[in-house]
């Protein structure tokens, strides 16, 4: 049996070798070829393009990369019509995937769309896109399986995998000591995306809240987690132009011991947000997009939610405090942080609601995920996914 996957940057890889190795634990001499990560590669996927390509996002911004993406697009069209797989499944970079599950879909092939566009919050009318695309959507949230029936659209609400990976309790004392941080120190994760598009408008921003926050907390120390190299210079100059470098401890990777001794979280509004949340981290959010991006979503009413960071959507009352275009400044930033980290109560109040995330996110997602794509098939060894 064969299968065809497509993950969008490092997220997308990391649900994709989680899929790989369930179903591999199914069908042992499963193959699986497509656009993969370093964590899909090791999983066993042949690689035709890296992950990485598909790093764009915006309503403008991938312009300039569409006749890479349409080319990219049109040979794996042409590949997996020539040789298809039992299934495609396309992992979140939904701008790209759901038009290629749709060619794919038409040809015969059978389709799953793995993470929910943010079709409830923004540009609705997708929906009909998605309709066209996937035999099935599986779905990481719970609210969202609602949606997708609503409009008559198959789907499976299969957990997340980040909350399955969750630890029980946060070892805060032994992250300090691996990043020889003392345990009184105030420690501020800091981390500013993994799109350059993303780093290059908010580092600086995050970095000139940091020189604030420097100024007036003597303690205070922040850790940033670079997601891959490339992004580094990025980081480097923002911190250097804010004099704070001297106050910055930057990681290769390595997110979750950055936030494991933090005491609260600054970060782009993303899959990031989530991760903390999990962690029983309190967060200050923000994003900014291209200013002709912003325009239009604005100009069409197509923002739907009042809310864009995610552990938002996920809580009775948003205790989230994010910040987005123009509003996203230095200072309201700095005032954020300082707020939270002038307060413990109010910091343990946060981590206490979050801890209920775990239990609504954990559901064991990749062996889900798994038994949702085999029942696209004729695979004896499906099982059904648990209601």
């Amino acid at each position: 049996m064969k299968f065809g996957l497509v993950a969008g940057e490092a997220s997308g890889d990391l649900l994709g070798a989680g899929l790989i190795r369930a179903l591999r634990e199914r069908i042992p001499d499963a193959r699986f070829e497509g656009v993969a990560g370093p964590s899909m590669i090791a999983a066993g996927c042949d690689c035709w393009e890296e992950a990485e390509a598909l790093a764009v996002m915006g309503l403008i911004e991938p312009l300039k990369h569409l006749p890479r993406l349409l080319k990219l697009r049109k040979m794996l069209v042409e590949r997996w019509r020539a040789d298809p797989p039992d299934v495609f499944i396309g992992i979140d970079a939904p701008d790209f995937n759901l038009g290629l599950e749709a060619r794919l879909r038409e040809s015969g092939i059978r389709t799953a769309h793995y993470v929910s566009p943010t079709v409830w919050a923004w540009r609705q009318g997708r929906i009909k896109t998605i309709a066209r695309a996937a035999d099935l959507v599986l779905c990481i949230l719970p609210f969202e399986k609602t949606f997708y029936d609503e409009h008559g659209i198959r789907a499976e609400f299969v957990g997340h995998p980040m909350a399955d990976s969750a630890p029980a309790d946060v070892d805060v004392a032994a992250a300090r000591r691996a990043l020889d941080l003392g345990a009184d120190d105030l420690v501020v994760a800091v981390l500013p995306g993994s799109r350059g598009s993303e780093v290059s408008r908010l580092a600086p921003l995050f970095a000139e809240a940091a020189a604030m926050l420097a100024a007036r907390f003597d303690t205070l120390h922040f850790v940033t987690p670079v997601a891959t190299p490339k992004l580094k210079p990025l980081i480097e100059t923002a911190v250097d132009e804010a004099g704070v470098a001297g106050h910055f401890r930057l990681l290769d990777g390595d997110s979750y011991e950055a936030m494991a001794a933090a005491d609260l979280v600054l970060l782009a509004s993303g899959t990031a947000a989530l991760e903390a949340a999990l962690l029983r981290k309190p967060i200050v959010a923000a994003y900014k997009v291209a200013p002709l991006t912003a325009t239009i979503v604005r100009a069409f009413g197509m923002l739907k939610v009042n809310q864009f960071t995610m552990p938002n959507h996920l809580t009775e009352e948003p205790v989230v405090p994010e910040f987005i275009q123009e509003e996203a400044t230095p200072e309201r930033l700095a005032a954020a942080v300082a707020e939270l980290l002038d307060s413990p109560e109010r910091r343990a109040e946060i981590s206490d609601i979050f801890a209920t995330l775990r239990a609504k996110l954990a559901l064991d997602a990749d062996q889900r995920a798994a038994d949702a794509v085999l029942s696209l098939t004729d695979h004896a060894a499906r099982k059904p996914v648990p209601a």
